[in-house]
């Protein structure tokens, strides 16, 4: 099956400790991204795993189940020169297999399916057929169908019943095998310290056994695991009514899983103070504790416990790098060497931003929300805190909390590759929890489970929901194009710059596809040198603009004499990556380049880069920079950049500082005059809002899907022929996104622009590659199960970055398979030859066949395939009525039975 892939109280000032956060932390798990040798077996590839056949190290992501490999490796390089090399064969071979073209031809796509239908929930037949060594097949994919759960859904669990344990919030939970235990925390009226156990696997609650002493009741404390232990730190303790006998505590309780005993640890020396809504994770052996509040005041200090050996003393880390204000009622997680704080209470000023503690070199770091550095369309959460994040696969989970004086339910989640938040978007049958604060959260497996919580009018819940995580592999559509960009490989297009003519190679289709500014350069450019040429050679010649051997044509030039190179190169990979990646160290120049992007992708006409451009802007400009950027902004004519600079100035804490600069002096005098004016009488200034409008302009996918489907067919530059039809393409999309067509354009590119198109042996259905072609160009993974069974071998076959494509067709076949397509679902699986899907699917058919039968696909079915259907049919009738026989002869001995004196 495939593993599921790719979250109030009443308070007041005099009371802070009553609206803090406890805070889980989970041991950490690594994600590792597969690279090495693209050689391996198709059940290799299949798999995502290396078969004895197979010496790959290649990250597969998402598994399925295959048989054993039956041929030999091929690296991708060898497949497309082999595939140049049958170029001919497999004309000849096509035309004599007239019978499979025609049967071929007559197969349809159904477009009316749905994407993301319910998932079926039939019984799959376990008996695998053979065939022959070599045949492109996946005869052993034993797809479950009977327990499936869709990715990204929520589901309501069991309720803990009061008898158990109370409602809650500010408690701990933790994951311990497949188990979830619950400490502390407050009903409303008391403080608690039971311990409770929620069994993953029977759904079921029950109080956990313990002997010893437990802690104080308390809560706002934090509970980390260790081994076979909890470990229960600080926290409050007295009556939640009283503020006389509320106390922090520092005291450091050991509740031992497998003897179910509570210790208590004692120390000598210096240790933490006391202290409540603090952070706590497990990293090294070691237990560390940050920050929180003391009952007085906010702290940021982290301390240390060496949990093995003899000698536990308690040991303050000094921190480095740009450290996180004081705060508390913050959540943690551990990834990847590193611990992350998200948003929390620092005083009145509640931030959204994220921080990350690397526990080797003990230097924190602010991962920057100027949203223009990662991608404009990346928001983080809103400020919050109360809330939880926990941390799976690549992924930072971010739910609930206090935003703002409202309760959000809505699930954030951090990219660590792509330094990208998102918003999830459940299953549409999935039970969303209501928005809570004060809740606990804990990963067991591949879910999420969130316990309590304190929603509306201050209620406690004891309600506890799942939320099934995705495990794909990640993305690398950005990743590849950019990749390509620096490569410089198969460049067609040279771009002259500035007063100095600095050149910049690129490929005409991904800035065709990116800015209509440019691409009506390039037109223009193009119909000048065809022009140029008839004019030297006459009519009728054709020049072609790849240079990536010597017997092509020169590069096609696109001359910008008032673009400056720099910046221009920056915006070059924008439109490759749809990021802007500052390299160098944060400086004034960084502003005035910054400054210069905006002005050109104004001219590219890029909004969302532009808009991207002011986010960051208003991020970056301090004191130091200022009026740089306000000089070079009046120079320049940019009015909203210098609006922006001159609201910065005006502001009482600034103004100063700033005037009493060096650079102040040396300011043209009608712009001295200028902010003088404007800070005695500063009026309202017109600065667009930065959060205005978050969906400015257009992505990178959006684009390169109208580039597809629409405006990049006058870019076409290469034939793929199916089946007889032509599909055109580009070489450099193509190239950047497959080692197959990057093997075979860099050795020997064809010479009449055409290549026939397979995948291993077999030849996909149109529709089929038509997914595929939408996966290289914008990495779309919602396809049919019909093109999912063509597409296996595909990541394989084509040399794909990873196996991303595979588990979405995995995926598919298990979530999509309807009555509208399995009629194509149950033909395309008889033709690849995966028999497990075809009984899955001849199943479908005969238990609801009263619709399928009147659906116009069956008319275009093969005869041994209706020959099938009707025997499924009759064999499920067969099986009916020798049912109903044995019901009907049960009953008459029964009623012998009971007539019987």
């Amino acid at each position: 099956m495939l593993r599921a892939i790719l979250g109030s109280d009443s308070t007041n000032d005099s009371q802070e400790e009553q609206s803090q956060t406890a805070t889980s932390s989970h041991n950490s798990r690594h994600y590792s991204g597969g690279s090495g040798c693209r050689s391996a077996s198709s059940s290799a590839v299949l798999s995502g795993r290396s078969s004895s056949a197979s010496t790959t190290n290649y990250d597969y992501g998402t598994p399925a189940t295959v048989a054993p490999s039956t041929g030999p490796t091929q690296c991708v390089a060898c497949e497309a020169d082999k595939h140049h090399q049958l170029q001919q064969a497999h004309h000849s071979h096509h035309s004599s297999e007239g019978e499979r073209k025609s049967r071929r031809s007559r197969m349809s796509h159904s477009s009316s399916s749905s994407m993301r239908g319910t998932s079926s929930r039939g019984c799959t037949s376990n008996n695998s057929k053979s065939v022959s060594p070599g045949s492109y097949s996946c005869n052993a994919l034993n797809v479950d169908f009977s327990t499936y759960t869709a990715t990204h859904q929520w589901s309501k669990m069991l309720e803990c019943a009061e008898f158990v344990g109370a409602k809650r919030s500010k408690h701990t939970v933790v994951a311990y095998k497949d188990a979830m235990y619950v400490f502390g925390g407050d009903n409303g009226k008391t403080m608690l310290n039971d311990l409770i156990r929620f069994g993953v696997k029977d759904k079921s609650w029950g109080r956990a056994c313990a002997t010893g002493t437990p802690p104080a009741p308390r809560y706002h404390h934090s509970a980390v695991v260790y081994g076979n232990s909890m470990f229960i730190f600080g926290g409050y303790t007295g009556d939640i009514h009283s503020n006389s006998n509320l106390t922090n505590k520092n005291d450091l309780f050991e509740y031992e899983f497998q003897r179910a005993m509570w210790v208590e640890w004692k120390f000598s020396g210096k240790m933490p103070v006391p202290r409540s809504a603090h952070g706590a994770a497990v990293y090294d052996d070691k237990m560390w504790i940050y920050a929180g509040y003391d009952g007085n005041a906010r702290l940021n200090d982290m301390w240390t416990l060496n949990l093995t050996g003899e000698n536990h003393q308690w040991e303050e880390v000094e921190q480095k790098g740009d450290c996180p204000p004081t705060c508390c009622n913050f959540p943690v997680a551990v990834a990847r060497d590193c611990m992350y704080v998200f948003s929390g209470q620092s005083g009145m000023q509640i931030t959204n931003s994220l921080f990350e503690f690397n526990f080797k070199t003990l230097t924190w770091r602010r991962i920057g929300n100027e949203s223009v550095l990662r991608g404009v369309s990346s928001q983080p959460p809103s400020r919050r805190y109360g809330h939880t994040m926990v941390h799976h696969d690549r992924f930072l989970y971010v739910f609930g909390g206090s935003a703002d004086s409202t309760l959000p339910n809505d699930l954030h989640y951090y990219d660590l590759d792509t330094q990208v938040w998102s918003i999830i978007q459940p299953e549409p049958n999935s039970d969303i929890p209501s928005g809570r604060v004060f809740h606990a959260s804990a990963v067991i497996s591949d879910a999420m489970y969130i316990f309590g919580g304190t929603v509306d009018n201050s209620v406690r819940r004891g309600d506890t929901y799942r939320f099934q995580f995705s495990s794909y592999p990640k993305c690398t559509l950005r990743d590849d194009y950019g990749k390509f960009f620096n490569e410089k490989q198969f460049c067609d297009i040279q771009f002259i710059l500035g007063p100095e003519e600095v050149k910049i190679m690129a490929h005409i289709a991904f800035v065709a596809a990116r800015s209509k500014y440019l691409r009506t350069k390039i037109l223009a450019a193009r119909d000048a040198r065809q022009q140029q040429m008839e004019k030297v050679f006459g009519s009728g010649i054709e020049v072609r603009t790849c240079s990536t051997s010597s017997n092509q044509g020169p590069l096609l030039e696109v001359r910008l004499p008032n673009a400056n190179p720099e910046a221009f190169e920056i915006i070059l990979n924008y439109i490759y990556t749809d990021r802007i990646d500052l390299k160098e160290s944060y400086n004034k120049n960084i502003i005035i380049l910054i400054t210069d992007i905006y002005q050109l992708a104004g001219l590219f006409l890029m909004p969302r880069l532009a808009h991207g451009c002011i986010q960051y802007l208003d991020y970056k400009i301090n004191k130091q920079n200022v009026l740089e950027a306000l000089y070079n902004a009046d120079k320049k004519k940019i009015q909203i950049v210098k609006d922006h600079c001159m609201q910065f100035l005006v502001k009482e804490e600034n103004f100063t500082d700033v005037v009493m600069s060096n650079e102040f002096s040396d300011l043209d005098k009608p712009l001295l005059v200028e902010i003088i004016r404007k800070k005695l009488s500063p009026g309202k200034l017109v600065v667009a809002d930065p959060n205005l409008d978050k969906n400015v302009g257009t992505t990178l996918e959006s684009d390169m899907a109208v580039f597809l489907e629409s405006s990049g067919k006058e870019f076409c530059d290469i034939n793929l022929v199916l089946d007889g039809q032509v599909i055109q393409a580009h070489k450099s999309i193509l190239s950047a996104r497959t080692q197959y067509f990057q093997a075979m354009f860099r050795s020997f590119m064809p010479p009449d622009n055409t290549v026939n198109i397979s995948i291993g042996d077999i030849l996909p259905s149109v529709e089929a590659f038509q997914s595929l072609l939408r996966y290289i160009y914008y990495g779309e993974t919602k396809l049919p199960p019909q093109d999912a069974l063509y597409l296996f071998q595909a990541p394989h076959f084509y040399g794909l970055s990873n196996n991303r494509l595979h588990s979405f067709c995995k995926y598919s076949l298990e979530h999509n398979i309807t009555y509208e397509n399995v009629l194509q679902t149950l033909e395309a699986s008889d033709y690849t030859k995966i028999f497990d899907i075809k009984e899955h699917a001849l199943k479908l058919i005969v238990k609801d066949f009263a619709r399928v039968a009147r659906l116009p696909k069956i008319a275009c079915l093969s005869r041994e395939l209706l020959l099938e259907i009707i025997r499924a049919v009759a064999d499920s009738h067969a099986c009916f009525a020798f049912s109903i026989g044995l019901a009907a002869k049960g009953g008459q001995q029964q009623q012998q039975c009971c007539l019987t004196p």
